[in-house]
């Protein structure tokens, strides 16, 4: 094994030290190590193994001509990232996640406490003892603090991952740590997949209450669009907690929204997260104005399905437009 390792050092020794002939490099190992391994399982001694590897691995020449690279050109290897490093880089993403997700729970849990406050002042056992008022003010003032420590966790959270800012101008991974991370990734999809699964079901069952508390009684409706808010939450979180798991794999292993783009998918990346970045709040003050102004809890939630969908209609009509 040492031998073909060797031979490949020696072969692309006059090549330029980029991205690109370092996969290639890890590709061509990987590839080696397979058919050395098979041959050896065939009864070959290790001699014949190497010597039939080397010579089906063919002039290195043809391959450098294929992929236009030029020996002796410019160095541009990236950094290579160490093991420890790695490790620390998911186990930051993983606690980032955490309490982004709590945060976005907390700023959720708010609106349903306040509901469920107001809603008691109105029909139920805080009448007479709570004016409607003066619940409605004890629900802002729980809501406003719960949004305080969001905040403050979104800011620790973003403290978490900073000191790895400097892998966003790009790292290579050695063959070893690539591997393992791929059986790790493998072996965390069962999970990512449940999640994922719990959360839609979560989202798809959480109106189902507020039709039926609104069918029993419309002066109650509020607790069931209390309780959706709190299974919305709960939906977020698992989204968010287990979907950045995967995104630390997805980073490191370059792969899905990861891979290098051409330059017009970077363009509508970036043009779809900065509508998303209007978007979104505008809803959620939609939400909170339509609540606290109009008192349409019962309704009100169908602001964040619709501008979900809007956001996709408009991602459907820009590639359209740019097709042409």
């Amino acid at each position: 094994m040492d031998t073909i390792a060797a031979y490949l050092n020696n072969m692309f020794a006059s090549l330029p030290r980029t991205e690109q002939t370092y996969n290639l490099k890890q590709d061509l190992l990987a590839n080696m190590e397979e058919k050395y391994h098979e041959l050896k399982q065939e009864g070959k001694s290790e001699n014949e193994a190497v010597g039939i590897v080397i010579s089906e691995f063919g002039n290195i020449d043809e391959l450098i001509e294929e992929l236009e690279l030029v020996k002796g050109g410019e160095d541009t290897l990236l950094p290579l990232l160490a093991p420890e490093d790695t490790w620390s880089y998911t186990m930051a993403k993983k606690k980032a996640g955490f309490m982004v997700g709590i945060g976005v729970m907390l700023c959720m849990i708010g609106p349903a406490l306040l509901i469920v406050l107001v809603t008691l002042a109105e029909f139920g056992f805080l009448r007479g003892v709570l004016s409607e008022d003066t619940a409605g003010i004890i629900g802002v003032s729980i809501l406003l603090v719960l949004i305080a420590l969001a905040v403050g966790m979104f800011i620790y959270s973003s403290s978490i991952t900073d000191r790895f800012k400097y892998l966003e101008k790009g790292f290579n991974l050695p063959y070893f740590l690539r591997t393992e991370l791929e059986q790790r990734r493998r072996a965390y999809t069962p999970t990512y997949t449940l999640s994922l699964t719990l959360g839609i079901c979560l989202c798809v069952v959480s109106p189902v209450l507020v039709i039926i508390w609104a069918a029993v009684s419309e002066d109650t409706t509020g607790y069931g669009a209390a309780i959706m808010l709190l299974l919305i939450a709960l939906a977020v979180f698992l989204f968010i907690y287990y979907g950045t798991i995967k995104e630390s794999f997805s980073f490191l292993l370059k792969e899905g929204e990861y891979t290098e783009l051409p330059p017009e998918k970077k363009e509508e990346k970036r043009i779809m997260g900065s509508i998303a970045a209007i978007v979104w709040p505008l809803a959620t003050c939609i939400f909170l104005i339509s609540g606290f102004v109009f008192q349409r809890w019962d309704i009100n939630w169908i602001v964040f399905p619709v501008t979900g969908i809007l956001l996709g209609i408009f991602g459907s009509v820009y590639n359209l437009v740019k097709a042409r």
